[in-house]
């Protein structure tokens, strides 16, 4: 039997009943965090442009384009959604994937739940039946997939976004096989891009090849049986002789379910995941010391070699070029206690201040044998002062999943300033209160027509001009 037909039976067998409570509450967790980066993100250059490409000013069809109030077919709003909810590299993460699942997955859902009338509970077992599937493959390439500079988010989460589809569509077996083999030859994104408008398209790019590949799947078309063992098919093409092992895909499915381990890891500031711990760390030292740029006189931040490959960007070039700078990231952390959208805009990255520090920090890889993913955001950051002394804070992983969990009111807080750039301040609470009881929803179409008609006035015209 095929891989992609076990993993078929696999996706289908997976029941709303046999869910754990724990895992329909971080579903909802997901969902929250992933419309509120929607929302923060739809006015970025990346999102506008995707919108104006593949819906322009025409309001016509089934699914939201979120933080608007305008609608779109669901292929194009799953694309702009996607490329929208990771606009601000703000969304959530997964470590056995090494990449942000739900950018990936609830534009595909949401944009095929409204066309469908899906309840709540058919778009969260969907979520969770397309997070299993997305980060067991992440299990089966590991990090020789990252390493060799692929995007998991998009060449893995195109999988969970098919298989996802798939069941919402209530496709057979056999239909959701066709859909996964298709899904192969629609994956796609390289790291590369990263630091450009690229990276936030992959999102949506593999958000809309999943639900397509579902679409065709359900309406007939054919796929190769072996997409993935195929001497020529995924796991030799994407990753290579000795660099996998296939067998991990279905080993221990679903116990335990893997949006609950390894889990979702929620980002505190908007930038690259890889980051974060330095962040942490140098928020702790300034604290700890009451350091300042005044009184700083160097900056080491060690880091997995791993995560130096996109993060030693010592002279950012753009804001976007800066998300993904570890240097930069550092030095607002020292200048403000903090790493806010503030520091992504404009010309926020040639800020005087900032380069000053810039010239005081650097970064280097720490010489531990790798153990596994944990270790890719270990950080110990390390500051000697003006007058010689020398202080150093480790951290092994960021303030942000169900290993270190994010504190409730901080990811209210997070919502609701997400929330705050595309609805109007008086409807958050009510589109915040609707997601937390989503399972309770008889149609999606609920909790998006709320969505649709809490958009603030002047975001609407704008949309609209």
């Amino acid at each position: 039997m095929t891989i992609s037909t076990q993993l078929a039976q696999h996706i289908n067998a997976m029941q709303y009943h046999d869910l754990p409570a724990e895992a329909i509450r971080w579903a909802k967790i997901s969902l929250v965090d992933t419309l509120g980066c929607a929302l923060a993100g739809i006015d970025e250059d990346t999102a506008r442009i995707a919108r104006k490409v593949l819906a322009g000013a025409r309001d016509g069809g089934p699914s939201l384009i979120w933080g608007t109030a305008q609608h779109a077919l669901p292929l194009e709003a799953a694309t702009i959604n996607g490329t929208a909810a990771h606009a601000l590299d703000y969304d959530d993460c997964n470590n056995a994937m090494a990449g942000h699942p739900s950018a990936a997955l609830f534009p595909a859902i949401l944009a095929l739940g409204e066309e469908l009338g899906a309840s709540g509970r058919d778009v969260l077992l969907a979520y969770i039946v397309g997070f299993e599937t997305q980060a067991r493959l992440g299990n089966a390439v590991h990090m020789h997939h990252y390493e060799k500079g692929w995007h998991p988010t998009a060449t893995l989460g195109i999988f969970g976004a098919t298989a996802a589809s798939a069941r919402l569509l209530a496709l057979t077996d056999a239909q959701t096989a066709t859909a996964l083999g298709i899904a192969v030859s629609l994956a796609a994104g390289v790291k590369a891009n990263f630091g450009t408008m690229v990276k936030p398209l992959h999102a949506g790019q593999c958000s809309r090849n999943g639900l397509y590949a579902a679409l065709l799947a359900k309406e007939g078309f054919s796929a190769s049986a072996e997409a993935f063992e195929h001497p020529q098919g995924f796991f030799e093409v994407f990753n290579g002789a000795g660099n996998y092992d296939a067998a991990r895909v279905l080993e221990h499915w679903a116990h335990p379910l893997q949006v609950l381990e390894p889990g979702v890891g929620l980002k505190q500031y908007p930038c690259c995941a890889s980051t974060h711990s330095a962040i942490d760390a140098m928020i702790s030292l300034r604290q700890r010391y009451q350091l300042t740029p005044e009184n700083v006189a160097r900056i080491e931040s060690v880091t997995h070699e791993r995560a130096l490959v996109h993060t030693n960007r010592p002279h950012p070039r753009s804001t976007l070029d800066a998300k993904f700078s570890v240097q930069y990231c550092v030095a607002r952390a020292l200048l403000h206690g903090d790493v806010g959208f503030a520091h992504f805009e404009g010309e926020a990255y040639r800020d005087p201040q900032v380069h000053d520090l810039l010239q005081r920090i650097a970064a280097r890889p720490h010489t531990h044998q790798p153990k596994g993913m944990d270790e890719h955001f270990e950080c110990e950051m390390i500051v000697t002062t003006t007058d010689g002394q020398r202080h150093s804070e480790r951290v092994e992983q960021p303030l942000r999943g169900p290993k270190n969990l994010t504190p409730p009111d901080r990811l209210e807080s997070k919502f609701r300033d997400c929330a705050a750039k595309a609805l109007e301040p008086v409807a958050i609470s009510r589109v915040y209160a609707t997601l937390q009881s989503f399972e309770t929803l008889a149609d999606v179409r609920q909790a998006t027509k709320l969505l649709a008609t809490s958009v603030r006035k002047t975001t609407a015209a704008r949309a609209a001009a």
